[in-house]
């Protein structure tokens, strides 16, 4: 009997390859523009959503990408306003989401259902969700492809790029839909405390090993989805929990390669 027998493992590794794919596409352009914190505001105003979908009787995932994209454009604003401290920005929205969250959590009855959504259950995923999921990751991939140039170019240097014509506000607004939805979709399978790891740790790695922009971003694909298998297999046959056990072959992935160039620059 083989573990692809069962839907729930299925639903789970379609899901965990597919947030593979998508999560690179997202962190690169986060990693280059120096906001690799605003994965962990958006998953943390997420919980609010989650706690507002509960309450409301509504699905939670919808109520957490609702209050993601209004976060992520509160975070998009607020850097307009104070340009020499942009970074404030992630903070003071973390802020209002991790207090919005902590406060709703209170009325919510079933406290399961909320805390599920804090270290993700990626094998627990409905088939609507699973829906969405695809839905999600598909809008996401033919952005990427669409206006790979433009999010290459406002990514080293928004300045320069709306110099040459590139309109960076309107770029700029969707990309931070794509990335509130991101988030949204990848707290309800990894958790919200950690989904910010995969935005950011696998394009780390592909900067140990690859030498362009496009070869960080195959390289940082390539370990993403690798982990996810890895993690799906090791926690269904340990036990583990898939979404922390993914991130811990991440970090074991850079730190290898890390050490492992730092050995070889040695030996030249």
């Amino acid at each position: 009997m083989t573990i692809l027998q069962y839907g729930f493992m299925q639903r789970a590794f379609l899901v965990g390859i597919l947030l593979a794919v998508i999560t690179p596409c997202i962190g690169m352009t986060i990693v280059l523009k120096r906001m690799s914190m605003i994965g962990d505001a958006l998953s943390h105003a997420s919980l609010s959503g989650v706690a507002i979908g509960l309450l409301l009787g509504s699905n939670p995932v919808l109520g957490a990408a609702a209050i993601c994209v209004a976060a992520a454009l509160g975070i998009e604003g607020i850097r307009r306003k104070l340009p020499r401290y942009s970074e404030m920005a992630i903070a003071i929205v973390m802020s209002a989401g991790i207090g919005l969250a902590g406060v709703l959590s209170g009325f919510v009855k079933n406290s399961a259902n909320f805390n599920s959504f804090l270290f993700g259950s990626i094998v627990a995923i409905s088939r609507e969700e699973l829906f969405l999921v695809c839905g999600i990751s598909l809008l996401v991939l033919l952005t990427v492809i669409f206006l790979y140039r433009e999010l290459f170019y406002i990514a080293f240097d928004e300045n320069a790029a709306r110099i040459s014509g590139v309109p960076v506000d309107r770029i700029n607004f969707i990309f931070t839909v794509l990335t509130a939805l991101t988030v949204s979709v990848a707290s309800r399978t990894v958790g919200a405390l950690i989904v910010s790891s995969m935005l950011v740790v696998p394009i780390a790695g592909g900067m140990q090993m690859g030498k362009s922009y496009r070869g960080v971003l195959v390289f940082a694909v390539i370990i993403a989805v690798s982990t996810t298998v890895g993690g799906l297999l090791l926690s269904y046959h340990f036990g583990l929990k898939p979404g922390g056990t993914i991130v811990l072959l991440e970090v074991l992935w850079f730190l290898i390669v890390l050490v492992g160039r730092v050995l070889w620059r040695q030996r030249r």
